[in-house]
């Protein structure tokens, strides 16, 4: 990684090939699909190169966890985006869900998580970890357990301890999040 970033091109195709085989079958494990999974595993490994680009990546010694984040993340969104029959109703069009968002609806979503991610920034460093791989990471607490080496128990208590540090900021600057 960080010859890539010192400007050697060919290291970031040394770098996904050493981690290809297990992100790989990490996302067809978990999609069962090859099809869906070779799409999820090219989409990741785009948006890895990306953040890496943009300089949103720091190296802490867990680059294979991060991508897999990003896996977990597209297939997520992949699974959201396919209606299986039973989603689908005779009046699947006419539902909030298929609405176009209006401006003011995408100003007031923003002004939240700009909000929300400003109070997690203020919490413990450690519950503010698990804030961050559970919301905006996708993952689960087991997840969060094996990446940050606690157990499951101890994940979820910094979590239960960040709401209830993020309830108390929320009421200490009178915010509305709805």
């Amino acid at each position: 990684l960080s010859a890539y970033l010192s400007g050697d091109k060919d290291a970031i195709s040394i770098l996904i090939e050493r981690h290809s085989k297990r992100v790989l079958d990490y996302i067809r494990m978990m999609v069962k699909n090859n099809e869906v999974a070779d799409d999820i595993y090219q989409e990741t490994f785009i948006k890895v190169v990306r953040f890496i680009d943009d300089g949103r990546y720091t190296d802490n010694g867990k680059f294979l966890s991060w991508v897999l984040r990003i896996a977990h993340h597209f297939r997520q969104a992949k699974q959201q985006n396919n209606l299986s029959e039973s989603d689908a109703g005779y009046d699947i069009l006419n539902t909030k869900r298929f609405a176009d968002t209006t401006v003011e609806d995408r100003m007031v979503s923003e002004q939240i998580e700009n909000d929300l991610r400003k109070l997690v920034d203020n919490l413990p460093e450690e519950q503010k970890e698990v804030v961050m791989m559970r919301y905006f990471g996708d993952l689960s607490f087991k997840e969060i357990a094996e990446q940050t080496n606690v157990s499951i128990n101890t994940a979820l208590g910094r979590m239960r301890y960040a709401l209830i540090n993020l309830r108390k900021m929320i009421k200490e600057n009178q915010l509305i999040l709805t």
